[in-house]
């Protein structure tokens, strides 16, 4: 920072915002500054300011090598508007939801320089104006007042050199006590601010006097350490890595750690046990000790209560079955069909081609003499969809099953609450994550009889846990796995290869022949990778297969950043493919109308959730919103609320699961290698339904077919499941336990 003594000051107002960094505040704007007719253009951090606001700036004029002359800002003051052209543009700068250029210059027209102390102190009598009326003035009022004590979280954050987007983000979530909650703990922010980690919040800490070796700041870490653990699947760490882990990411010994730690699991806020088969201790948030324990016994009530379905003679039952579906099963689906009408819990898992759709409709056809009480439902909403294609039945994610209750911000259905149903079909079961499971097992009554349906070797679920493979592997449960391929699958390609990849095998390459449905380009330079797929999706398949790139072609790849990571494959894709001049920026991020995009993270008030994927058919400056089509299901996004939005013209192979596409393209190289795992290329290539096209090097995907040892989750659910089974109580505990 300057001292001062060599910075020269400028003042005007701002006539317009070239560019702006939300993330990091960075802003390029023009000034109009008094008695000079050219703009002039002002660069550095100072995002919150709106067109019409005038400015004080200090800093020092340097020379661009392309936009020439510009004034460097350090520091600066901005002043509400004064004169009637400022105040305008203030207004029409989207600032207050509801008023636009057309009203605000109505606004100014009628009350000129007392606009703003009207809108601020008697904003009824904006009714003055024609076309206002009681619904917009008081949309106009909540805005105006948030307005308000956002930018007074702004100017608090600013010392702490915290963008104003976090500030949004901060007053979204605490509102009016905002700035109470972070002088109380500011360690909070890297709990309930997506973006804000642990680093931010201490620095904003340590700045307003915590002791870097407080107790408070050691156990806001610890916390922070294990749900950031969670981000990667985990649901408990072993305790001597977990100290590693905590020490460097607080930079205070392993001995202050494990001092703290221990307190924590005195006052029962961490869990500390021993799991037998990693023959070490290991440690947990609460919570999600409680989930793994109650999934344990869930899963265990579920098994040992009677069925409501009577018996039948599963023999006669499938001969029927096969008469109906005018086919004839072979001997692995019918033992499949045979155990999921009888067993109590069973679970059917098997790669793509080898029978699951077949063996769920013969289970509902024979069932369906039996009871009226079926639900069939899917983790994601296009997995649900799927599942109602090829039964013909209403399917639901398990999300709208259990319907979310938004006065207390869990599920309607429990305990208390149960579904009504007598059979339960779950399909794409591997994706079910632990707070899930938990959820779903704790809202099904004791009659029911459940069928979890699902691929073991794909990638496990987005959230925490490793639920099917650890039910599997606790053998408490019965498991059919079915392993042989049927029927026209054995003609594609696609499923050919999918179980060789499987299998430890290299997929069979083939001349790139237009009527075979798996291609692989060998390009070996990322740049030329880049423009093959982006050749493919804009020429090439629109051209010769009459895909549409937006609704029939997804591209998939391994990672998120790097040149053909998702990231900058969005936006050369969407450049090609949806180019815009009037593009609505937010987070860094470059929203277009009729962008593909996906829903990041669960939102259970608007009913979208984590991979869900829509166009944009609406972005409305005046009102601040965007209106994205999920599947017909069109949901209203605050431009605030854009964060949990991202492009999908490319995604990650793991936020694609239980989606399918007529075409995939993965682009696959050795820049990957950190990612490159058999059950990644696997899940990958299982999700194109008539074409599969890899565009990369070979050594990649054999890196990626040999690499079985898939990226390590500690769980402690296995473990939870022998022991409920051993025991006869209705509690179980782990070895060891400390709580």
């Amino acid at each position: 920072m300057n001292n001062g003594k060599d910075m020269e000051q400028i003042q005007g107002y701002i006539e317009n915002i070239i560019f702006s960094n939300e993330d990091n505040g960075f802003t390029v704007a023009k000034i109009k500054e008094e008695n000079k007719y050219k703009h002039t253009c002002i660069v550095g951090h100072f995002s919150e300011v709106k067109p019409g606001e005038s400015i004080k700036c200090e800093g020092k004029w340097i020379t661009h090598s392309s936009y020439g002359m510009q004034f460097e800002v350090e520091n600066y003051h901005i002043y509400a508007p004064s004169d009637i052209l400022g105040i305008q543009k203030y207004l029409e700068s989207g600032l207050v939801k509801g008023i636009g250029a057309v009203y605000a210059n109505k606004i100014v027209e009628k009350f000129k320089e007392n606009t703003l102390e009207i809108i601020d102190l008697s904003p009824h009598r904006l009714l003055e104006i024609p076309g206002i009326g009681p619904k917009r003035i008081e949309q106009i009022i909540q805005c105006w007042e948030a307005q308000k004590k956002i930018r007074e979280v702004i100017i608090f954050l600013k010392s702490y050199n915290i963008s104003p987007s976090f500030a949004q983000k901060i007053f979204k979530t605490y509102s009016d006590k905002s700035i109470e909650i972070i002088k109380e703990n500011p360690y909070q922010l890297a709990k309930d601010i997506t973006g804000i980690g642990f680093k931010i919040a201490d620095t904003i800490a340590i700045k307003m006097g915590f002791e870097f070796h407080s107790n408070k700041r050691i156990k806001s870490g610890i916390e922070f350490v294990l749900w950031e653990l969670t981000n990667s699947g985990h649901t408990c760490f072993p305790e001597d890595d977990f100290l590693k882990e905590s020490a460097k990411t607080l930079d205070v010994s392993q001995e202050e750690v494990l001092s703290t730690l221990n307190n924590m699991i005195e006052e029962k806020l961490i869990i500390k046990a021993f799991l037998p088969k990693q023959n070490k201790s290991f440690i947990w948030l609460k919570a999600l000790y409680s989930y793994e324990m109650a999934i344990a016994l869930e899963l265990k009530r579920l098994s040992l209560c009677d069925s409501n379905i009577r018996s039948i003679a599963t023999d006669r039952a499938i001969s029927w079955a096969e008469e109906q579906m005018n086919m004839s099963f072979a001997p692995q689906q019918k033992l499949a069909i045979e155990k999921g009408v009888s067993e109590k819990v069973h679970i059917i898992t098997g790669g793509p081609g080898t029978g699951k759709s077949t063996i769920t409709n013969a289970i509902i056809k024979i069932s369906e003499k039996l009871t009226n009480k079926i639900i069939l439902a899917a983790p994601t909403g296009r997995a649900a969809k799927r599942l109602s294609q090829i039964t013909k039945k209403r399917a639901s994610t398990i999300h709208s099953l259990l319907e979310y209750d938004f006065t207390t911000g869990g599920f309607k259905k429990g305990k208390d609450n149960l579904l009504k149903c007598e059979l339960l079909i779950i399909d794409e079961a591997s994706m079910i994550d632990t707070f899930l499971m938990h959820s779903l097992l704790r809202s099904i009554p004791d009659e029911a009889r459940v069928v979890f349906i699902g691929d073991i070797d794909q990638l496990p679920s987005v959230g925490p846990g490793y639920i099917l493979k650890d039910i599997i592997e606790s053998e408490t449960i019965n498991m059919t796995r079915l392993n042989e391929i049927y029927r026209q699958a054995e003609g594609s390609k696609i499923i050919i290869n999918a179980h060789k990849i499987n299998a430890g095998e290299m997929p069979e390459f083939t001349d790139n022949k237009p009527w075979q449905d798996f291609h692989f380009y060998e390009i070996k330079e990322i740049e030329e990778i880049e423009k093959i797929i982006l050749d493919l999706i804009t020429k090439k398949l629109p051209e010769t297969k009459k895909l549409d790139p937006f609704k029939d072609i997804q591209v998939l790849s391994p990672m998120r950043k790097g040149k053909i990571g998702a990231d900058s494959l969005n936006i050369t894709l969407q450049h090609a493919l949806n180019p815009s001049s009037r593009p609505l920026i937010k987070g860094g991020k470059r929203f277009h109308l009729g962008d593909k995009v996906m829903q990041i993270r669960n939102n259970y008030t608007k009913n979208v959730y984590n991979g869900d994927i829509g166009k944009i058919t609406l972005i409305d400056p005046i009102e601040q919103c965007v209106l994205i089509n999920f599947d017909n299901n069109v949901i209203d996004y605050d431009f605030s609320e854009l964060d949990e939005i991202s492009l999908a013209y490319a995604v990650s192979v793991h936020k694609y699961q239980g989606s399918e596409c007529p075409c995939v393209v993965i682009p696959i190289h050795t820049a990957h290698f950190k990612l490159l795992y058999r059950n990644l290329l696997y899940t990958g290539i299982t999700r194109g339904k008539k074409l599969v096209i890899l565009v990369g090097t070979k050594k990649a995907i054999a890196i990626a077919v040999k690499n079985n040892e898939v990226q390590k989750r500690h769980t402690g659910l296995e473990e939870c499941l022998r022991n409920s089974y051993i025991s006869n109580s209705t509690q179980v505990v782990l070895p060891g336990l400390k709580f």
